[in-house]
């Protein structure tokens, strides 16, 4: 169980720091029981998580030393543009990397991502919008996990990588 002020995944929201753990009945509709009120740290809104959650993903926020390690594999980390003629089957890949809520599986797609936009700046054309939108997401999830672990502003995160790795 999570403590009240704990940074936590949570889902496809990312960073939320526990706010307070609660016992809710919501107008008596339901048998009261335990709730996380997480407040997301990079998106707006209060969510009410129940405590014995087993739908949504949840877990703590890596430490410092787990954050620079991942930044340290980087360079390393080799991927495969994934591409298909099929949209759903593109949207299905996709998803499936973002909800198995690994870290180096968000590095993989998002590096994989911006190697098929490279690619397609040199024949002059843009990568699709579903592209564009995971890129995002999986930069976002992991940016933020990076910030929170790091305890620096999400926008100074890719200074920070960009300094690490040219020390190395």
């Amino acid at each position: 169980m999570f403590k009240e002020n704990d940074l936590i995944m949570y889902g496809g929201t990312g960073v939320c720091r526990v706010q307070k753990i609660t016992k809710e009945d919501f107008g008596g509709k339901i048998e009261p029981k335990l709730y996380y009120i997480l407040q997301p740290l990079y998106q707006t809104g209060v969510i009410y998580a129940p405590v014995d959650n087993d739908k949504v993903f949840m877990r703590p926020v890596i430490s410092r030393e787990q954050a620079d390690e991942l930044i340290d594999e980087f360079p390393d980390v080799t991927t495969e543009v994934f591409k298909s003629s099929s949209t759903q089957q593109l949207l299905k890949h996709y998803q499936s990397v973002i909800d198995s809520h690994e870290l180096l599986g968000l590095v993989k797609l998002a590096k994989s991502i911006h190697q098929k936009s490279d690619d397609a700046k040199k024949q002059n054309r843009h990568i699709g919008q579903i592209d564009k939108k995971f890129m995002h997401l999986a930069e976002d999830l992991l940016f933020g996990e990076l910030a929170a672990a790091l305890k620096i502003p999400r926008e100074d995160v890719t200074s920070y990588i960009h300094k690490r790795l040219n020390e190395a």
